[in-house]
């Protein structure tokens, strides 16, 4: 018996051993401040080692800020320093020795940006709290009790597209072997993307074109400084879930064939995460119809992830050619080893450290 779901996937000159990933999840987890600010520590390495000889394929370390504003969380891991590095390259090196790809993704939080952990309610953390004042693309609040974001000037933009481009050196040099860009989720990239969150009337507003150029310009300088032998990925929030008033599905489809010109190899699925009144159909595979739009109607090879937590579920999604690949978000919190446990049902293998494999 073969099963899609554990064969290699190459990109560029890349092979990924299997096609289970870990989708990149914040674990709010780092000190907010002082010289071990947005440092990796003992629980990221033992969080990401773990799921590493569990048999995970990919892994993409959560969201790591490109500058300190840019944290989700004071307590958010961070790229803008060599000290971060230096912990960084440690995960990955251990994901790499031990048969995972080390991937990492880069992002800006934007208006999101200084808010609570998730176990410890909503909203912005304030001045007490180790907090800042956020930026976007215009001063319109995420929420009812969130600050108005000071509008980023075009200074301002450059400065960020700059701040990307030093994340992804530093990203290589820790050996992190695949780079997404965030553009997801209501954060900043993904803030210029949507009319419900971008009312600019320069160059970064209006247009779809316009609101697409932030997103185009850090993914070109991203890919102007990561080496042509390996692949950038870009997350997407493929709708806001509000309607024509945000950012729609056939605009992902456009923004995907621009990407894939631009140098983008893989289209990370999502959706949702920018605010405002949005009915979302949250149940099993829910995004999954809209990675295999993107891959159908592009080209772009495209990883699907949402309520993705059964063997036979993601074998279906692979085999069936509606994704490339699935990432596992909260299932892989849950079980570490899930990519093993899948291998045994579906008859299949994948790496397993050799101090483990007498007993398995």
């Amino acid at each position: 018996m073969s099963a899609a779901l554990f064969e290699p996937l190459t990109l560029r000159s890349l092979t990924i051993p299997n096609r289970v990933w870990m989708s990149p999840m914040d674990q709010y987890s780092a000190e907010a401040s002082g010289p071990k600010a947005g440092v990796a520590n003992d629980w990221h390495f033992a969080h990401y080692a773990s799921r590493a000889t569990g048999g995970t394929g990919l892994i993409l370390v959560e969201a790591t800020a490109v500058s300190a504003e840019g944290r989700i969380s004071p307590a958010d891991l961070g790229i803008w320093n060599d000290t971060q590095v230096e912990a960084l390259r440690r995960i990955a090196g251990f994901l790499k020795a031990h048969g995972t790809v080390p991937g990492i993704q880069i992002g800006h939080a934007g208006r999101k940006a200084a808010t609570r952990r998730p176990w410890e309610g909503r909203g912005p953390v304030g001045e007490d709290g180790h907090g800042w004042q956020p930026v976007g693309p215009s001063p319109v609040a995420f929420a009812e009790g969130y600050p108005v974001p000071t509008e980023l000037t075009t200074e301002g933009i450059e400065e960020i597209v700059g701040q990307f481009a030093d994340a992804a050196r530093r990203a290589l040099a820790a050996g992190f072997q695949v780079i997404e860009v965030h553009g997801a989720h209501g954060y900043l990239i993904g803030e210029f993307l949507s009319p419900h969150s971008n009312r600019r009337t320069d160059a970064y507003g209006g247009s779809f074109e316009n609101r697409t150029r932030l997103a185009l310009e850090v993914v070109d300088a991203v890919r102007a400084v990561w080496p042509e032998e390996l692949p950038v990925f870009f997350r997407v929030s493929a709708t806001d879930w509000l309607g024509e008033q945000g950012w729609t599905a056939d605009e992902t489809v456009r923004l995907a064939a621009l990407l894939r010109e631009h140098g983008v190899d893989l289209l990370d699925v999502s959706s949702g995460g920018n605010g405002g009144p949005a009915d979302i159909p949250v149940g099993p595979g829910y995004q999954v119809p809209f990675a295999a739009r993107v891959r159908a109607e592009t080209g772009l090879p495209v990883a699907a992830v949402g309520m993705i937590t059964e063997s036979a579920q993601a074998e279906k999604i692979v085999a069936n050619g509606e994704a490339d690949a699935v990432l596992l978000g909260r299932e892989l919190l849950r079980d570490a080893s899930w990519a093993r446990r899948a291998a045994r049902e579906l008859g299949a293998e994948t790496h397993t450290p050799a101090p483990y494999a007498w007993a398995i």
